[in-house]
């Protein structure tokens, strides 16, 4: 009940956004993005925005530290020129490896920023750990078969497919990769935001269901990270344990 409440309210909040949003379109790892925001939050209390802007050049150079960098990438994506958007723009090109997604995110940063000024109007952003297309939101959705030790026969991995594109066009939405294994099936999609999660999954379920039964009701769907095969398994294994304690309780 709790979980139907907070989707209920999730999907609220998304269909009441404004159509002037942006959508971080790269897979970066939710903990970079908050360390991201909160190194630019501080920086930017501290520092003198100008300061960062006239060294902007030493992005490029190889002595230049990588907090350093760090430091520039984040100024240069709160200052209101054009500059310092090309800036960051030609560093994401070639960046270096180990701040290709600090890179990224300054740049989406800097990109809202002159959209903010040109328009004359606050963006609205919006960052997940899958990242996005356009104005969709990617998605790793688990199936996960009634026998848990036993993998889909070949007719039943394409049904399973088939349905999942056949529904996904239905809702404007982009079918990207699937995967089977043993006790369930993994795939990615990109929806729109406003996207009928439940309802959508669920009749991918129905559907195939009509064609022996083989697929659990439940599902699993996330935006946050690309799920492993240890990360399902585990997670399948905790409900299960909860189910289990339920049923003590009885």
């Amino acid at each position: 009940m709790e979980e139907d409440i907070f989707y209920n309210n999730i999907q609220k909040a998304l269909e009441d956004l404004p159509g002037n949003f942006n959508i971080l379109e790269e897979k970066i790892d939710i903990g970079l993005q908050m360390k991201y925001f909160e190194f630019s939050r501080k920086l930017r209390k501290r520092v003198e925005l100008d300061d960062f802007f006239e060294k902007r050049e030493e992005l490029f150079m190889t002595d230049t530290e990588q907090r350093e960098k760090k430091e520039i990438l984040a100024a240069l994506a709160a200052y209101d020129d054009v500059r310092a958007y090309r800036t960051i723009e030609k560093f994401v090109k070639n960046p270096d490896k180990e701040l290709k997604d600090w890179g990224a995110l300054a740049l989406q940063e800097s990109k809202m920023l002159m959209q903010s000024s040109l328009l004359d109007e606050q963006q609205v952003f919006i960052s997940t750990g899958l990242g996005g297309k356009g104005q969709k939101l990617r998605y790793c959705v688990v199936f996960i078969n009634q026998e848990r030790d036993g993998m889909l026969s070949a007719t039943q991995q394409k049904l399973v497919k088939d349905e999942l594109i056949f529904l996904l066009k239905k809702e404007e939405g982009e079918f990207e990769v699937i995967s089977f294994f043993e006790g369930f099936s993994t795939s990615l999609v990109l929806l729109p935001l406003t996207a009928d999660l439940k309802k959508i999954f669920r009749s991918v379920i129905d559907e195939c269901n009509q064609y022996g039964n083989f697929l659990q009701e439940d599902m699993i769907v996330t935006n946050v990270k690309d799920l492993s095969r240890g990360d399902i398994i585990q997670l399948l294994n905790e409900k299960n344990s909860e189910g289990d304690e339920n049923m003590e309780e009885k």
